[in-house]
């Protein structure tokens, strides 16, 4: 039997389940929400899972009486396949409104999801999301705070131990069997993906085509997306590559990150920027299999930027926020990578992948601070080596590991 992997949701989730009726927990397949929920409360939930097709009809056909057979506390499993049951048991939670976590679901459908929970379950249900294992999570240090201390010790990874990591991703089944091959679990797991959750939301007719479109997305990785470049790569119309993008989405296989408005004279540009969630799903994608290749090849950048921003993603995201996070560029090609907005201000952040960081890396912030003045805070160029050295008056050279 494989280690549990502690999870930095952990500490969210308990208090959410001591605070709200329903807790309801959504994130990509694969990601934890069962093991984990079984972990925390298998001692005291009954658990059932709704994708099973028998436990789907028995719970379409008579709601009340499967509700009543299940009954409080207990764990539905995919509540995106039985959405018909949330008006039940918001009856059920109206009959006591004070009796927390009696039921606590999982989905990994966001869009079709949320749609029900804001019908039935407002103001009765804690929504928490939870993504592939972050970094701290894998380095078994789940309750690392996110922040950035001068004399913090870093976590161990070496720069070929990052690459490594990159290639292989950060599915808890991966990274619990050191041994399972990673192109083939990536492959099992976007054959299941499209097989389940691309057919189940929107009808696709040709899923070729569909993953043809994955491919397209994935070379574009940390890229500003421009829609009608992929429609005509893939010969689809654009409003196929916007409902496609989605599907991507509601599932949890992406993060869109748009761009960062502001009242300077400068026009930014409002085409988002698109990561894939887990990064070894981003490599397998692309064709990407062994670390020479990925460092010597076009996508070393793009890999370093999606780790790095889906890491500290995952970092808000476990603390029960939903992560404010945005990019900066201007029409005259200007930019910063990430731009975490934390209160008033706004912390800039700068990937490079490499380990060897030097001043001019810091201009894009520099910029960035003189435009927007007061709103931003000190700037950190995060890079892949272990130095920690001043780049500009207000800039800083981290290493990833000190994140």
């Amino acid at each position: 039997m494989n280690p549990y992997i502690q999870r930095s949701l952990e500490p969210v989730i308990e208090k959410a389940v001591k605070q709200f009726p329903a807790v309801i927990l959504t994130g990509p397949r694969q990601a934890g929400k069962t093991t984990l929920l079984k972990h925390l409360f298998g001692a005291t939930h009954k658990y059932i899972s709704l994708e099973p097709p028998d436990i789907r009809a028995a719970a379409a056909s008579d709601p009340r009486g499967f509700l009543a057979l299940y009954s409080a506390p207990i764990i539905f499993d995919e509540i995106q396949y039985a959405p018909e049951l949330l008006f039940y048991i918001k009856e059920k939670i109206d009959e006591n409104r004070h009796a927390y976590g009696q039921y606590i679901l999982t989905g990994s459908q966001n869009i079709l999801l949320l749609q029900h929970v804001t019908e039935t379950l407002a103001g009765r249900a804690a929504m928490l999301r939870l993504l592939p294992l972050s970094y701290i999570e894998i380095s078994k240090q789940p309750f690392t705070p996110f922040v950035w201390e001068e004399n913090h010790p870093a976590l161990p990874l070496s720069i070929e131990e990052f690459w490594k990591r990159a290639l292989r991703g950060c599915y808890p089944e991966l990274i619990e069997d050191p041994e399972k091959p990673t192109t083939l679990w990536h492959g099992s797991y976007m054959q299941t993906y499209l097989e389940r959750d691309v057919r189940s939301i929107r009808h696709v007719g040709d899923l070729s085509q569909y993953q043809l479109f994955l491919k397209a997305l994935a070379a574009r990785s940390a890229q500003i997306i421009q829609l009608s470049d992929i429609a005509k790569d893939i010969g689809v119309a654009v409003n196929t590559i916007k409902s496609w993008i989605s599907i991507l989405e509601a599932t949890y296989q992406i993060l869109i990150i748009r761009p960062y408005y502001s009242n300077t004279n400068k026009r930014l540009v409002k085409s988002p920027k698109i990561y894939f969630t887990d990064v070894g799903t981003l490599c397998y994608l692309t064709g990407l299999k062994d670390p020479e290749h990925l460092i010597s090849g076009p996508m070393a950048g793009a890999v370093a930027e999606t780790l790095i921003v889906t890491e500290i993603y995952k970092r808000l995201s476990n603390r029960g926020l939903d992560p404010q996070v945005y990019f900066w560029r201007t029409s005259s090609g200007s930019e910063v990578d990430l731009l975490i907005e934390d209160q008033e201000k706004l912390i800039p952040l700068e990937i490079k992948a490499t380990s060897s960081p030097k001043p001019p890396m810091a201009s894009s912030i520099t910029t960035l601070q003189k435009d927007l003045k007061t709103k931003i805070s000190p700037g950190f160029v995060v890079h892949l080596g272990d130095i920690t050295l001043p780049l500009a008056p207000h800039v800083t050279a981290l290493p990833f590991t000190l994140l």
